[in-house]
C-alpha cells in the first residue's frame, strides 16, 4: 500500500507515479493531500508537500487527479491522505461528494480522532466511504476498542511513536502490538510509518494483512531526480521490489 504525494515533484509526473505503482504491484495508493504543517509527517514527506504547495497544488486539483486517474483505467483503491484543516477549508460535506464523484474510495487524516470524527463517518457512510482510523503502539485498551468499532476498511497500525521516515529496522515491539489489536478488529489491520526495504515488508506482511510504505519511496523519485533518471520509472521499479518480497 504505497503512499505518495500528489504534486509532486510536479502534478502530472505524481499521477504518473501513482500508475505505475498500480501497474507494479500496488494493491492500495494512499493519495497524499499537500499541507503547510504536515504534523505526523517527516523531513521526506514534508518535502515532498511543500514542493507540492510551491507548485499550486490545491485540494481541488488533487481531486480532479482522482478522477483523472480512474479515467485512465487505475481501478485499485486509492485513499486521500490528509490533514483536517485543508479539508475545513473545502468544505467537508463538499469534500466528501467531491472525492466520492471522482472515484477515491476513502479517508485517512491523522488528526481527526473518533471523539471528533462523527460527522465525517456519517458524511462517508452516506457516500459508501471508508474513513481509516489509527492506532499507535502506546494506544489504551479503550483507545484500541474505540477505534476498531469506528474505522472504516482498514485499521492502520502505525509502527512507532514518532513521524514517518524510513529506519534501518523494525520496532521490537510490532509483533505484540498487532496481536494486541487483532482479536478487536473486524477489518484488516495495515502497519505503516518505518518501512522502507523488501526484507522489512516481507516481515510485516507475516504480521499483518497490509504494508504501508511512504518516505522510502519519495526518497527513490527524488534521488531518481538528483540522478537525472526518470522517476517514474524508478518508482514502479521500487514498488515491484516490495510486492514481490510479500509474494515469496
Amino acid at each position: 500500500m504505497p503512499y505518495f504525494t500528489l504534486g509532486y515533484p510536479d502534478f502530472e509526473t505524481s499521477l504518473d507515479i501513482v500508475r505505475a505503482c498500480a501497474q507494479a504491484g500496488a494493491d492500495l495508493m494512499e493519495l497524499g493531500l499537500p499541507f503547510s504543517d504536515p504534523l505526523a509527517d517527516g523531513p521526506t514527506i514534508q518535502h515532498s508537500t511543500q514542493t507540492a504547495l510551491a507548485n499550486g497544488t490545491t485540494v481541488a486539483r488533487c481531486l480532479a487527479g482522482v478522477g483523472e486517474l480512474r479515467r485512465g483505467g487505475v481501478a485499485i483503491p486509492l485513499v486521500l491522505m490528509g490533514y483536517l484543516n485543508p479539508i475545513l477549508a473545502y468544505g467537508v460535506e463538499r469534500f466528501v461528494r467531491d472525492a466520492s464523484q471522482a472515484g477515491a474510495d476513502g479517508f485517512i487524516i491523522p488528526d481527526l480522532p473518533p471523539e471528533e470524527g462523527e460527522q465525517m463517518e456519517r458524511l462517508c457512510r452516506k457516500e459508501g466511504l471508508a474513513l481509516v482510523y489509527l492506532l499507535a503502539p502506546n494506544s489504551s485498551p479503550e483507545r484500541i476498542r474505540l477505534v476498531c468499532e469506528r474505522t472504516g476498511g482498514f485499521v492502520y497500525l502505525v509502527s512507532v511513536r514518532g513521524i514517518t521516515g524510513a529506519r534501518a529496522t523494525l520496532p521490537d515491539g510490532l509483533a505484540a502490538f498487532v496481536e494486541r489489536v487483532r482479536p478487536q478488529a473486524r477489518v484488516p489491520l495495515a502497519v505503516g510509518f518505518g518501512i522502507s526495504t523488501p526484507q522489512q515488508v516481507a516481515a510485516v506482511g507475516q504480521l499483518a494483512d497490509g504494508v504501508i510504505v511512504g518516505s522510502a519511496l519519495i526518497r527513490v523519485v527524488r534521488g531518481a531526480l538528483e540522478a537525472g533518471e526518470d522517476p517514474v520509472e524508478a518508482a514502479g521499479a521500487f514498488v515491484q521490489r516490495m510486492a514481490q518480497s510479500l509474494q515469496r
